[in-house]
């Protein structure tokens, strides 16, 4: 079954650019190390010397990760990441503490971390880790361009073609459908139609995945 084709630029841009790691660490040694490490991988690298300089700055929409130092948050709390989520940013954080200890990297990760790691931390580990949070990232993006693209196209059908959308995503045949509406088969059939080529869609089985799987919200945090 083909895939969505996402060719207008919103949606190249959301899945095409380049993915930019973002190092925030009050300690400009740590700082440099991390960026070293990260320019090994032949990525970019931002830093930061705090969350607020972090939020002041980054785009929302900009791909990648975050290495967050945990002493700059309070992972204590019930969610350490609620400030990027307020201002839009769903980037996977990978959390950086000095004094790693298993109660510490429990509450990271209930708090939504992608990865909990002790400082210092061996280049090949980061590394590892690094890669696993733009790959996630990465596919995420995917599935919220066709998300929006979906969207966008739903949005462009008239009331009766979303009642007739609605049942044939039930798995209602246009006889059934037409019945339930106390309209003619023939009426159904060029409902149907419109729907499919505004859609975009090739069958039956493909509009039903646009519909329940490209078309379902993407849950953003990892």
């Amino acid at each position: 079954m083909p895939d969505l084709i996402l060719t207008s630029k919103p949606f190249r841009r959301l899945v095409e650019a380049e993915p930019t790691v973002f190092i925030i660490d009050d300690d400009p040694n740590a700082r440099r190390r991390l960026g070293e490490q990260v320019a090994a991988m032949r990525l970019p690298a931002r830093a930061y010397a705090s969350v607020a300089e972090f939020l002041g700055q980054c785009d929302g929409s900009a791909p990648g990760c975050v290495l967050l130092d945990v002493g700059l948050v309070d992972i204590h709390g019930l969610d350490c990441m609620e400030p990027f989520r307020q201002q839009g940013i769903h980037l996977p954080v990978i959390v950086l503490s000095a004094h790693g200890d298993v109660p510490a990297a429990v509450r990271a990760m209930k708090a939504g971390a992608a990865d909990f790691l002790e400082k210092p931390c061996a280049a090949q580990k980061l590394q590892q880790s690094v890669r696993e949070a733009v790959r996630w990232d990465a596919k995420h993006r995917r599935r919220l361009a066709r998300y929006r693209a979906v969207q966008e196209r739903l949005a462009g059908l008239t009331e009766g073609e979303r009642v007739v959308l609605r049942r044939l995503v039930a798995g209602r045949t246009n006889r059934q459908i037409a019945e339930e509406l106390g309209l003619s088969v023939r009426t159904i059939e060029v409902r149907r139609s419109k729907v499919m080529r505004k859609l975009e869609a090739d069958c039956l089985a493909h509009l039903v995945r646009l519909v329940l799987l490209d078309g379902r919200e993407p849950v953003k945090e990892w």
